[in-house]
């Protein structure tokens, strides 16, 4: 399956989670809810992922964590904000670069339509 038939499934999963609890929870919540949702659709993910960053070869001793990469693929930063922001879609850019991942998905659940609540970021797909 390539990323986009995997983000497609995602995004279904994600709608399906916010039909159902709407908006206002805590992002742990939606976490938890999605990979629900993710594993009932038949979806592997891994949680909580973490990634080093370096420079020239200097490593970092911090761990960045991507909350969701499904089928080894997609990345999937959630929040839970009045209003997504550049900062977070470097935020998952930087995700993408360092796991060498091409695709992402920024989702805000804390919107009334989940639609306006979703950015694809793609790196070198």
């Amino acid at each position: 399956m390539d990323e986009n038939m995997v983000s497609r499934k995602i995004i279904g999963a994600a709608i399906e989670v916010h039909r159902t609890i709407g908006p206002g929870l805590l992002e742990s919540v939606y976490q938890q809810c999605l990979m629900r949702e993710l594993s009932l659709r038949g979806l592997e993910f891994s949680s909580q992922v973490a990634i080093r960053a370096e420079y020239k070869g200097l490593a970092f001793d911090v761990d960045y964590r991507m909350d969701l990469v499904v089928a080894d693929r997609v990345v999937v930063e959630l929040k839970v904000v009045e209003k997504l922001l550049p900062v977070h879609e470097a935020q998952l850019l930087s995700y993408l670069r360092l796991s060498g991942k091409k695709l992402g998905l920024l989702i805000n659940f804390n919107v009334a339509v989940l639609k306006d609540g979703i950015k694809r970021i793609v790196h070198q797909l």
